[in-house]
């Protein structure tokens, strides 16, 4: 066997490999990326590497071709944000093992550097996502009042959402107050006639809730039938949605806005 494969006992690379799992799920990977990954790496050391993925664990079972020493492991999947920085960083680290630019030790360090690696700073994210949901305003035909209500419900719902967040709220809280408190100041393009387009404004200043990326992560594991993880994805996106939809609907009754 290559030397470069031998730097780590079965035991060590079951650890790395179920503590990599969990951290690809939980940052918004597919089913079939982490398959594709997992296998790659194993391979890459002469160990087979089979996967059960469930909603919220995953089992991981690695045996050494010819021997008959078998290992398991039962890993939690993380409670982290997604991530396409993390995502894009562990595939780089799967290609790095397969095609033996690194040893798998080094490649066990340079994973605790992912796992610490830090995201886009929390201001920056909130600018963004506000002008993103202004710019989404302004497709639907909105006006340049709507535009600007929207960007300030944006910013203080997704405020809102940034510090709960912080305070490990439960997400669907947050989720149906943050819709709650865009959706009323949202309707200040209504109730005080600013503009022209007062529906649009109170539609698109809830966008930045839409769980897209669940519901994206669903229909493709479904496609790569994960019936399972597919089906538990797609329950996550439809509870949010409803909170979502519980906290809009509870804005537009006390705002009156005539929905109800």
């Amino acid at each position: 066997m290559n030397s470069m494969t031998c730097d780590v006992s079965t035991g060590e690379a079951t650890e790395f490999l179920a503590n990599y799992s969990g951290l690809l799920f939980g940052s918004g990977s597919t089913c079939v990326r982490l398959e594709k990954n997992v296998k790659r790496m194993a391979q890459s050391i002469g160990l087979m590497a089979e996967i059960t993925i469930l909603p919220r664990h995953i089992h991981l079972t690695i045996r050494r071709a010819g021997s008959p020493e078998v290992l398991t492991s039962i890993t939690s999947i993380r409670d982290v944000p997604i991530n396409f920085n993390v995502i894009t960083s562990l595939s780089r680290l799967s290609w790095a093992l397969a095609d033996r630019e690194i040893t798998f030790r080094e490649g066990i360090e340079r994973f605790g550097e992912i796992e610490r690696m830090g995201g886009t700073a929390p201001g920056v994210i909130l600018l963004l996502v506000s002008l993103a949901n202004a710019s989404f305003c302004r497709l639907f035909e909105g006006d340049l009042t709507a535009m600007a209500i929207v960007f300030v419900a944006t910013f203080a719902g997704f405020f809102l959402k940034q510090t709960m967040a912080i305070k490990h709220v439960d997400a669907r809280i947050i989720t149906a107050v943050c819709a709650f408190v865009s959706a009323v100041i949202a309707s200040a393009d209504n109730l005080f006639s600013l503009g022209a387009s007062p529906m649009i404004t109170l539609g698109t200043s809830v966008l930045y809730l839409i769980p897209g990326i669940p519901l994206i992560n669903s229909f493709c594991d479904m496609i790569d039938r994960h019936y399972i993880c597919a089906f538990g994805r797609l329950m996550n996106a439809v509870v949010t949605l409803c909170c979502l939809s519980f906290g809009l609907c509870l804005g537009m009754w006390l705002m009156n806005m005539g929905m109800f």
